[in-house]
């Protein structure tokens, strides 16, 4: 093999990004309710928009 320890150094650089990315979720320090109930309510909006451009109000 003419590689050597470029396939291990790949692999450690590899597993040190995915545990980067790990670190990097979202902690926005919310409950799991708290996060429900917050996007529940960005759906409800986003349902209304929704709806007020399937059916414009006529004058």
């Amino acid at each position: 093999m003419t590689r050597g320890n470029q396939r291990d150094l790949a692999r450690a650089k590899n597993q040190k990004k995915q545990q980067e990315q790990g670190r990097g979720k979202k902690n926005d320090g919310l409950t799991v309710e708290q996060r429900k109930f917050r996007d529940a309510e960005v759906m409800r909006e986003k349902q209304k928009k929704k709806e007020e451009v399937k059916q414009p109000s006529c004058k």
